[in-house]
């Protein structure tokens, strides 16, 4: 990426970069103001959380996600951390992903030395595995699974004695569609599922590096003795700004409209020059393509001062596409929109 980088900034107003998928937009002030009160922590905080903690995971679970029956909750140093290690702390030699998808789950594969493999949404194409990922919304995609494919991979998992772990860290950011959580699904049965959160991009904490994960009792005792051992502990400021954050859904809905806004602006702006828009029902990123190669569509909006993503990055069936990131200021967005239209009119 670095080159089209160098060429995007050459560019007479600068460089848009919509290739990270990273926060701009503050963090609420209520949450800066916990941290701030919480300061004074001069003791070891629980690898299981503060029991206020757990609550509030909880209740949220319930209130948000449709969850029942009996599961627990574990506070995470952000998601991406369980997503690298989770094939390590269950000991899983063999690990499903998605095929267009983020490459952490691939990474954690490669780090627990599992065998990794690539599949589709429909588990009845699914090899034999001990732990399977899915996510919705997609990263990259903004695909959102349907109740029937959730409750496909919940069978499957079942029916094989597999652990399926689904990244939902995108759920509360729905626009065309409106994502459910597995939990939601289970029918109080939560055995061998696992539900992931973050409030990275939730509540602008990517900073605060804040995550949980919901689901079997078992499988999260498991993972909790291992962690205490492992170090893998969220400190006590975060654990009572994640309480704050989970508290209030206001600041939620206005960060959902400030993404869907950007996404109503910037994709008829892509559409005009020729892309066309795939999935992309919610989360944080357009996915596009020019029927070219992904490289190609990168060098021609670099010449605009524009970096995006090639899709390749994603799985080589991405190679066609490209992902586009909402996470960008408002100022920046528009910038992006008005270079495309000018490039529409040459």
């Amino acid at each position: 990426m670095a080159p089209y980088g160098q060429r995007a900034r050459l560019h007479a107003r600068g460089i848009v970069d919509l290739s990270v998928g990273t926060p701009v937009d503050p963090t609420p002030e209520f949450i800066q103001a916990t941290l701030r009160e919480s300061a004074n922590a001069p003791g070891y905080p629980l690898t299981a959380g503060t029991q206020e903690l757990r609550s509030a995971i909880r209740e949220w679970a319930i209130d948000r996600l449709g969850a029942t029956g009996d599961f627990d909750v574990l506070p995470l140093i952000g998601s991406k951390e369980l997503v690298a290690w989770l094939p390590t702390l269950l000991e899983a030699k063999t690990v499903l992903f998605p095929e267009i998808a983020y490459p952490t789950y691939s990474v954690g594969a490669i780090l627990g030395f599992a065998i990794g493999t690539p599949v589709s949404i429909d588990p009845t194409t699914w090899p034999d595995a001990e732990l399977a990922w899915i996510n919705s919304p997609s990263n990259p995609t903004g695909r959102v699974h349907s109740e029937e494919e959730l409750k496909a991979v919940i069978n499957w998992a079942r029916a094989q004695k597999c652990v399926v772990a689904s990244d939902e860290c995108y759920l509360e950011f729905g626009d065309s569609s409106q994502p459910v959580s597995i939990l939601s699904l289970t029918g109080g049965n939560n055995s061998n599922i696992l539900a992931v959160h973050s409030l990275s991009k939730r509540s602008s904490m990517a900073g605060y590096r804040a995550g949980f994960i919901i689901g079997d009792s078992e499988l999260i005792a498991k993972l909790r003795e291992v962690r205490k051992h492992a170090g893998t502990i969220v400190p006590l400021p975060i654990q009572k700004a994640m309480v704050t954050a989970l508290s209030d859904d206001v600041h939620v809905a206005e960060q959902r409209q400030r993404y869907n806004s950007r996404r109503e602006r910037l994709a008829p702006a892509l559409q005009s020059v020729g892309f066309d828009i795939h999935e992309s029902r919610a989360g944080l990123y357009i996915w596009c393509t020019r029927h070219e190669h992904d490289w190609d569509s990168v060098s021609w909006l670099a010449e605009l001062g524009i970096l995006a993503t090639p899709g390749s990055f994603y799985g080589v069936k991405g190679d066609h596409h490209i992902r586009v990131a909402l996470t960008a200021t408002d100022a920046n967005i528009d910038e992006a929109v008005a270079r495309l239209a000018e490039a529409k009119r040459k």
